[in-house]
């Protein structure tokens, strides 16, 4: 068994027993392998290894790693900011979109997604714990963006994703997701637009269980499956915009 295969081993087992310790079904919880900073024979071998969902971050690493791959039956995920200039190539790329904070993006992914495929996958990224320095819609505005996306063509908004501030015990971990999974049940009672969203996208390696805990529908696991990024950088800006 390969490093990374028994990696995977290693977090399926985590997310069983975390299931498990809350009467939950692990089958209703997918593992996002976080592939950004690996190369994509790293990604081939974790596809090897059972895993179908992988998120990327900078489309200038992503966008020739998904055409080495195209063989494989990849579900590819957007992670990172979503800029004007980079919401074409999003759209015709990738499955899911997971940091989503913008009606004005929103729009630009509903224009640009191509007819031939499926609506973009959406959650919202909520600025759950209000950092300044931190991407993601403010609770307080979550509701009429999440309205105003809903009624868009092309793309079809699942639910919500967030990024707590690290916390240092599973008790403390659980409380920002408590309040995330409480804004997807307001959400879902607002109005019948809202009523069949389903997906939180939250948790990390080590916050992995008390995101569970809280309902996570997808967690987010890099390091722990691939080891420490080979080549982390941040994106350079496009040159023109879509």
């Amino acid at each position: 068994m390969s490093k990374i295969a028994a990696n995977i081993s290693r977090v399926l087992g985590e997310i069983q027993r975390a299931t498990l310790a809350v009467d939950r079904n692990a089958n209703d919880v997918i593992l996002l392998a976080v592939s950004k900073g690996h190369a994509a024979d790293a990604v081939r071998a974790a596809h090897g290894a059972g895993l179908r969902h992988f998120g990327e971050s900078y489309l200038q690493e992503a966008l020739p790693k998904i055409a080495q791959l195209h063989e494989l039956a990849i579900t590819w995920h957007f992670l990172g900011p979503v800029q004007s200039n980079k919401t074409r190539r999003i759209a015709e790329h990738f499955s899911w979109l997971h940091s989503l904070d913008r009606l004005d993006i929103a729009e630009r992914l509903a224009r640009q997604r191509p007819t031939g495929l499926p609506p973009l996958e959406v959650c919202l990224q909520v600025n759950i714990d209000r950092e300044a320095t931190k991407s993601g819609v403010d609770p307080d505005a979550l509701e009429p963006l999440a309205r105003a996306v809903a009624a868009l063509p092309g793309i079809r908004l699942r639910g919500l994703m967030a990024i707590p501030h690290p916390r240092p015990d599973f008790a403390t971990q659980r409380e920002p997701f408590h309040r995330l999974a409480q804004l997807l049940t307001a959400l879902r009672r607002t109005s019948p637009d809202l009523a069949g969203l389903d997906t939180l996208s939250m948790g990390m390696s080590a916050d992995l269980r008390a995101a569970i805990a809280e309902g996570a529908t997808i967690v987010r696991i890099g390091e722990a499956i691939f080891g420490p990024r080979a080549h982390p950088r941040q994106e350079t800006q496009w040159t023109t915009a879509d």
